[in-house]
């Protein structure tokens, strides 16, 4: 089998090829670990998968290489079973220990061990804060609030106003009766139970003795399928418009590629142009629509453009709108200031006598 899934988590290209056992004469799948991600489009999709009499095979998506490797390494179960297997009548020892650590036989629980002591206590040194407010409920009835003018009170009960938190309780440590809170208990130990140690009797972990794979043999050309009688296709969906053309099955990987450059290259360019044709694109006129990086000064300018049109109307609108141009320009003109400051001071120091220049 070989082909997209996309159906919940799952996104792949599956290959998977049935090869008889020679031994058994059991038929077994296998299949291709790693299998590369399916690419969903509106457009033609073609998928590729080239099997070749050395062993190897790739995958291709739209005439693009996303999967090669080897039949022999790439697949679960391997083409090949083990030479040998875990003895199926080998069963572990009764007194086979594989336990590595027991607890400790002559520890005790010492006597000042209390298993009763509890993990929280009351914090006795806990102190009511002085602006606690006990007498004020830390809900109160939405003063805001107003019965609907379709309640009825037969049907639907005596209305009663939405709550909200108690504004009084805002600013205070709490509001409504105030409960010593809890503490760890520093004498709790929870249940004792007795340290661990290396079990003496410990043999380490059990397993099968291995035996001859009965069934073992070794397939150097996996590649040479069984004839194959025909194809179908296992479509699960719940999208309608899903086609299937331009199958080819063959042993040439040349003629495979003159196939698909006949069909859906051709196919493929027309759809792409169609689809780039029908896509919104930004007004020709509107360098916000464009990469700043076309024309950087334009896109610098307009901004700057829109910023100041928006700041004769409201300057604080327009802080708040495009904060990093106002900001920008605020930086701007006191760094331009500043060297129009600079320029003045040198402009008005005094000229300093030439005999100190000249031993500069």
């Amino acid at each position: 089998m070989f082909g997209p899934d996309k159906c919940g988590a799952t996104n792949k290209v599956h290959f998977i090829f049935r090869h008889k056992n020679p031994i058994s004469g059991e038929y077994e799948e296998k299949h291709l670990t790693g299998a590369p991600s399916s690419r969903a489009s509106k457009l033609s999709t073609l998928y590729t998968l080239i099997v070749r009499p050395d062993q190897t095979y790739e995958i291709k998506i739209n005439d693009e290489s996303v999967k090669s490797g080897s039949l022999l390494e790439d697949f679960n179960p391997p083409v090949n079973p083990l030479e040998e297997i875990d003895d199926p009548n080998d069963s572990k020892p009764a007194d086979w220990v594989d336990t590595p650590r027991i607890p400790d036989p002559e520890a005790t629980k010492p006597e000042d061990w209390d298993e009763d002591a509890p993990r929280e206590i009351l914090d006795m040194d806990a102190e009511k804060p002085d602006d606690w407010l006990e007498d004020e409920p830390e809900l109160i009835p939405d003063p805001d609030a107003t019965k609907p003018d379709d309640w009825d009170d037969e049907e639907d009960g005596d209305w009663v106003a939405p709550t909200i938190p108690n504004p009084k309780c805002v600013d205070a440590s709490g509001c409504g009766k105030w409960e010593r809170p809890m503490k760890k208990n520093p004498d709790y130990k929870g249940k004792w139970s007795a340290p661990l140690i290396d079990n003496p009797d410990y043999k380490g972990p059990w397993s099968p003795r291995k035996i001859a794979n009965p069934n073992f043999f070794k397939d150097a050309s996996p590649s040479s399928f069984e004839k194959m009688a025909g194809i179908g296709f296992e479509l699960w969906t719940m999208q309608n418009d899903i086609l299937f053309d331009n199958i080819y099955i063959g042993h040439s990987e040349s003629d495979a590629a003159k196939f698909a450059k006949e069909t859906w290259g051709v196919k493929y360019p027309v759809e792409k142009e169609l689809e780039d044709a029908e896509a919104p694109k930004p007004k020709s006129d509107d360098i916000f629509g464009k990469s700043w990086k076309e024309d950087p000064v334009k896109f610098v300018m307009e901004w700057i453009h829109k910023f100041l049109d928006l700041a004769r109307i409201d300057p604080v609108l327009a802080f708040k709108t495009l904060p990093l141009v106002g900001g920008g320009l605020v930086i701007s003109t006191l760094t331009a200031l500043g060297l129009v400051g600079g320029l003045i001071s040198l402009l008005l120091a005094p000229v300093p006598p030439s005999h100190v220049i000249s031993n500069i």
